[in-house]
C-alpha cells in the first residue's frame, strides 16, 4: 500500500513536470514549510492560466502537493494537457497504514508511480465518467470505474466525493481512498 501510495504521488509529480515550459513562470507562496506552487501564469494574451496543481493547492490538499513536489511532478501537471486527475482528500492520505507515506516521500520513483496511477490523460468530466468501466491512467494501468447507488467507485473501494473541478488545463475529481496501481 505504501509502495503505491508513493507511486502515485511519483507519477502525479511527473506528470506535472513534463507539461510545463522554460518560459513558464510561477509565483509561489509559503505553506507551512514548503513552499507551493499557487499560480502559474501563461503570458498568452495577458490571461493567468489556472492549472490542476493551482486546483489541488487551492483547494488545500497539502499532502498531495507535497508528494507531488517530491515526486518533481509539478511541471509536468502544469503543462497544457489536459488531465484528470482524481486527488485524494487529506483523510484519504491519513487513512494509510502509519509510515506509508513517509517511506513513499523518500522513494521518488514509487511515489511517481502511485501519483501518476491517479491522472488520466484528458480532459474526463464526471458525465463522462459515468459512462466509463475503466480509464488508463498515465501510469499504464486501468482503474476500474464503476457506478454503485448512483455514486461512482474507483478500483472498488475508492468514491468519488467531489467532481468537476476544472482547471485550464483539466479537471479534478475529488476521492476519499488512495487508489494503487496492480502489482507488477
Amino acid at each position: 500500500m505504501k509502495i503505491r501510495l508513493i507511486a502515485f504521488l511519483a507519477i502525479f509529480a511527473l506528470v506535472v513536470a513534463a507539461c510545463s515550459s522554460d518560459d513558464d513562470s510561477a509565483a509561489t507562496a509559503e505553506a507551512g514549510d514548503a513552499t507551493t506552487t499557487t499560480v502559474y501564469e501563461e503570458r498568452t494574451e495577458g490571461m493567468t492560466r489556472t492549472t490542476v496543481v493551482d486546483v489541488a493547492v487551492d483547494n488545500q490538499f497539502d499532502t498531495l502537493v507535497a508528494a507531488v513536489q517530491a515526486a518533481g511532478l509539478v511541471e509536468t501537471l502544469q503543462g497544457d494537457g489536459p488531465f484528470t486527475v482524481f486527488a485524494p482528500t487529506e483523510e484519504a492520505f491519513a487513512a494509510l497504514p502509519e509510515g506509508t507515506l513517509e517511506s513513499l516521500l523518500e522513494d521518488p520513483e514509487a511515489l511517481a508511480e502511485i501519483l501518476t496511477y491517479h491522472v488520466v490523460s484528458g480532459k474526463v468530466l464526471a458525465e463522462d465518467v459515468v459512462g466509463l468501466t475503466s480509464a488508463t491512467s498515465v501510469q499504464g494501468s486501468d482503474i476500474g470505474i464503476e457506478v454503485v447507488d448512483g455514486g461512482v467507485v474507483l478500483n472498488g473501494s475508492a468514491n468519488v466525493v467531489a467532481t468537476d473541478v476544472e482547471a485550464d488545463n483539466g479537471v479534478v475529481h475529488v476521492i476519499d481512498a488512495v487508489i494503487l496501481p496492480p502489482a507488477a
